[in-house]
């Protein structure tokens, strides 16, 4: 009780300061609804009667994209419920309400404070709550709980960095851990995590990695068509890794001179400083968002294409020759490798691939390589030499990629039990 009532006061002393600067930081045209929404007031209601209100939290884009299948498993298995997303972050906002499925209601999870989120509960209504991965709110998950309503964790996954921090603070952890009534976690070292941390054996369910059952939203994009070969696709970077693709992509080019590379930003916020630092380098480029696919005067070829648009790298994928996974050459910790295994394509990661520890078996398997920042030149001029190598990779990233699919069916049969 006591370590709660320490929790909620610093939360509110923190939100009294950060409250005007997270508001400024929105894009106006959230500005009004998030405000409103973290305060727990939203301008929809949902029916209840004889239907289920399946309320599922995932806070940003990554664990958004993990939940689209389980939402479109949902929806068919329980036609009559509610579906309702709630998010944090705007990007994940955005990409929630293309991609959900229709009828699917989107808002800002409420601030994490007892009389908010009593405000919120009041008018949602759940039948039952699931956080992705590893969204832990304490006061949410006790509101929730009080109410009787039922509790998940799917597609649990506690981070290296994560589970050393929740260590330190066990005695409130398991106060945590004990509102909730099912952990559906990825993998065997996950579950074993969870249950150092206080959760009881009888509880944690290893369903495997929801992402393993994602695919792309749609049909590789039309403007993509105008690129000529070989193209490869850096996508999702962080600062600093832009730096080390283009060095790399300049070396390259003076052995393949007609060499696309697609560039996707992982954060919409720095398309124009990653515009700028090519512009610095002198290469010649183009934002997709001035490609017109039916244009035969804009065709590609040994230029530089900057993706400055939401949700489509998954499906650009399969455009290219070669992926270079971003975040994986910073202490990031990586990003997601199946979106280009989906498409049979041969991914090439850094060092750092922390945040998907299936990554090794990838490795091992033949069906990703690791290289690091000196290795990054000749591992994509020997790709880029060699179609047999680059198929023989990619088609073993799909191999594999297929034979871990099935985590959401798992979790459906689960959540069967709880709706029923």
């Amino acid at each position: 009780m006591i370590p709660r009532l320490i929790y909620s006061a610093l939360y509110l002393i923190a939100l009294i300061f950060l409250l005007p600067f997270e508001y400024r930081k929105r894009p106006k045209e959230f500005r009004h609804r998030w405000l409103r929404e973290k305060f727990g007031t939203f301008n929809f209601s949902l029916p209840t009667f004889n239907s289920s209100i399946i309320w599922i939290h995932a806070v940003s884009v990554g664990e958004v994209m993990a939940a689209i299948p389980l939402l479109k498993r949902l929806k068919e298995r329980f036609p009559s419920a509610n579906l309702l997303v709630s998010t944090i972050t705007d990007t994940g906002q955005k990409i929630a309400l293309e991609k959900t499925p229709d009828n699917t209601k989107v808002i800002y999870l409420p601030f994490d404070l007892g009389f908010i989120l009593k405000r919120a509960l009041k008018s949602i209504q759940p039948s039952l709550f699931i956080a992705m991965e590893t969204e832990l709110w304490p006061n949410l998950f006790k509101a929730i709980k009080k109410q009787g309503i039922p509790v998940m964790i799917m597609n649990g996954r506690i981070s290296d960095d994560s589970f050393r921090g929740y260590k330190k603070i066990r005695f409130f952890m398991k106060d945590i851990i004990g509102c909730v009534d099912l952990f559906g976690m990825q993998d065997s070292v996950y579950s074993q995590r969870i249950k150092a941390l206080g959760a009881p054996e009888d509880k944690i369910q290893v369903l495997g990695n929801f992402k393993f059952d994602t695919k792309p939203s749609g049909n590789i994009p039309e403007w993509t068509k105008l690129l000529a070969r070989p193209v490869i696709v850096a996508g999702s970077t962080h600062r600093g890794e832009e730096e080390l693709i283009l060095s790399a992509y300049s070396a390259l080019k003076k052995d393949f001179p007609g060499l696309n590379l697609i560039i996707a930003p992982r954060h919409p916020e720095r398309f124009k400083e990653v515009e700028e630092l090519v512009k610095s380098k002198g290469l010649e480029y183009a934002k997709r968002s001035e490609l017109k696919a039916e244009s035969r005067e804009q065709r590609a070829e040994g230029r530089i294409i900057i993706l400055d648009a939401m949700g489509e790298l998954s499906a650009a994928y399969g455009a290219c020759d070669i992926a270079i996974m971003g975040g994986s050459f910073i202490t990031h910790g990586g990003q997601n490798l199946l979106e280009p295994a989906y498409w049979a394509r041969p991914v090439i990661c850094g060092p750092h691939m922390e945040n998907f520890p299936f990554a090794k078996e990838f490795y091992e398997k033949g069906a990703a390589i690791e290289v690091d920042e000196s290795g990054l030149i000749n591992k994509l001029k020997e790709l880029l030499q060699s179609p047999e190598k680059r198929n023989a990779v990619g088609n073993k990233a799909k191999e594999l990629y297929n034979e871990k699919a099935g985590a959401v069916e798992r979790a459906i049969r689960e959540i069967e039990r709880f709706l029923n």
